[in-house]
């Protein structure tokens, strides 16, 4: 049971000046959403949807609208302070807080508003409240008894709540909010890191390291002391499996196994599944440390072309090729070379009839990378490409590290387990610029 959900049903055990009660106690009565048609059409009012809030966060020049009559907007109209609430579908119960709208914006109808009562409960706290351990338990123990496993106004309203006096709010809401601000700028640098990753990319693959003049290819310019290579030239490609699924014996190893599911970074350090030595013999293949995995047939081709380079030795199924260097270039480079170019590889898939996206073998052995002459440059090139994985990973354990912490105080400071006392909140950016040139 967690701190808050103990403190909740123990109200003795609370600090002087804090109560218990339900949220209805504290909220004006909830209101679910505006049922319309969204539109594209940029007219009429913001229409708000689950889908439109991703990771905490709202993009609203891409939020919808839709036709809202007056007696509507005037009961459903979003405001600085709401906190809406999905209730139903996979991401039922999940919180977000409205900072500011546009002029005029409702949320739909999956969605539940909730309008704290200022004078005695803070919406940032009402919404840090919603991200507790004792809020999870409560639409845990109640969505399992609605239509669809969604949640209603009633289960909401009956939630259990620790409240501090509103002066204790503001400083629980203070601090938290800087901690989740640090979370988020590590999120933003991460994100800024990979982009850079990318920009870079295709920098070194146009222009190399040397400052060499270039020349006209037939997959693009490159320096003029570099050449278009063929995979097969450089590489063997080997095919995998996968053992019976029926034998947990295949199963129970410690070898991973790649699918195109645990395709998603440059360098594959793990996988999801991992194998014995005798489900290898049974079905797959082991491919050694350095080979490039790419996904040759799957919807993982829809969008990006998913290919790493595996740190130790992985077994792989049958919609994955190894692409296994015969020692000229190594497989880190191997893997930035492909991805430099993976447009032109993209271009070659083949779609079944039944929507299947296939990348064919003859596709992947003739297709041409650019290789530097200078085997010297292409191990630089995967230095500069390590460095900023490098950086980029940092950021995301920060930013890990970050949440980790915030729902850490989060849960001790709202059951009053953990006393603000204990912090010197002086020594806080008072400001989000304060807060950047802090981290930085």
């Amino acid at each position: 049971m967690s701190v808050t959900l103990s403190a909740v049903a123990d109200a003795k055990s609370l600090p002087a000046g804090w109560a218990t009660g339900v949220l209805s106690d504290y909220i004006v009565r909830p209101e679910y959403g505006y049922t319309d048609s969204a539109s594209d059409d940029p007219s009429g009012t913001k229409f708000l949807r689950i889908t439109d809030i991703q990771d905490g966060q709202v993009d609203w020049s891409t939020v919808p609208y839709c036709d809202c009559p007056a007696e509507v907007l005037a009961s459903k109209r979003l405001m600085p302070g709401d906190v809406v609430v999905a209730r139903i579908g996979a991401t039922t119960g999940k919180s977000f807080y409205i900072e500011s709208t546009p002029e005029e914006a409702v949320f739909a109808s999956y969605l539940i508003r909730l309008r704290a009562k200022r004078d005695v409960f803070l919406p940032r706290y009402l919404y840090y409240y919603m991200q507790s351990d004792a809020y999870w338990t409560h639409i845990d123990q109640h969505k399992g008894d609605r239509l669809k496993g969604g949640v209603n106004i009633g289960v909401l309203e009956s939630l259990p709540v620790v409240v501090p006096p509103l002066p204790y709010q503001a400083r629980i809401v203070a601090l938290l909010d800087i901690v989740l601000a640090a979370g988020r700028f590590e999120a933003m640098c991460e994100a800024r890191t990979v982009e850079l990753g990318r920009a870079v990319l295709s920098e070194l693959f146009t222009y190399g390291l040397r400052g060499e003049d270039l020349k006209e290819t037939g997959i693009g310019e490159m320096p003029v002391s570099w050449n278009p290579r063929p995979i097969k030239d450089l590489c063997s490609i080997w095919s995998g499996g996968t053992p019976r699924k029926s034998d947990p014996a295949f199963w129970e190893g410690d070898i991973p196994w790649v699918s195109g599911k645990d395709l998603k970074a440059a360098v594959l350090d793990n996988a999801i599944d991992h194998l014995s030595e005798e489900g290898i013999e049974a079905g797959s293949r082991l491919a050694p440390e350095d080979a490039v995995l790419l996904l040759v047939r799957g919807m993982g081709l829809a969008k990006d072309l998913p290919v790493a380079v595996i740190s130790r030795p992985m077994a792989f199924n049958q919609d994955v090729k190894a692409l296994v260097s015969r020692g000229e270039v190594s497989g880190r480079f191997l893997r930035e070379a492909i991805y430099a170019g993976k447009d032109r590889l993209l271009h070659q898939i083949a779609r079944s009839a039944h929507g299947t996206m296939t990348l064919n073998l003859n596709d992947i052995e003739t297709f041409e990378i650019a290789c530097p002459k200078d085997s010297t440059e292409a191990s630089e090139i995967v230095t500069i490409r390590e460095l900023i994985d490098a950086k980029a990973n940092l950021h995301k354990r920060k930013a890990q590290l970050l949440a980790d912490v915030l729902g850490s105080l989060l849960e001790e400071l709202l059951a009053g387990a953990l006393r603000l006392d204990d912090f010197d909140l002086d020594v806080l950016p008072a400001s989000e610029q304060g807060l950047e040139e802090a981290i930085v």
